[in-house]
């Protein structure tokens, strides 16, 4: 399939898929025209990534994902759920920075709103 045909099966711009075979996360083979084509099995890769950066990964850790992903659980080194792992001790670690934010922005607004003597 062409990389318009791509776009449309999953829902990811062009120019994001463009992006994704910048950096090595799907390939294609070139026509003897020099257009894209695309395995059918890039649809079900393309959401993979897509998820992946939806839960906050970016494209180098993707990278190293994507081979333990598409392994048999028998092949598989651990590697993925040790990336997993630290993903998601990064995004509890973004989620007590931000409850601390929010206790501090909550109890500066209470001593706003909380009239004084001299007023």
């Amino acid at each position: 399939m062409r990389i318009g045909e791509l776009a449309d099966a999953t829902g990811v711009s062009t120019r994001s898929l463009r992006y994704y075979e910048e950096q090595g996360l799907i390939r294609s083979d070139r026509t003897a025209g020099g257009w894209r084509e695309f395995d059918e099995p890039m649809v079900e890769r393309v959401v993979m990534i897509q998820h992946l950066l939806a839960a906050g990964l970016g494209s180098t850790t993707i990278g190293e994902l994507l081979p333990c992903l598409e392994a048999p659980p028998a092949e598989r080194t651990g590697v993925l759920e040790v990336l997993l792992a630290e993903g998601v001790e990064r995004l509890e670690a973004k989620r007590r920075e931000i409850d601390r934010e929010l206790e501090v922005l909550q109890a500066l607004r209470q001593d706003v709103s909380i009239p004084t003597a001299a007023s």
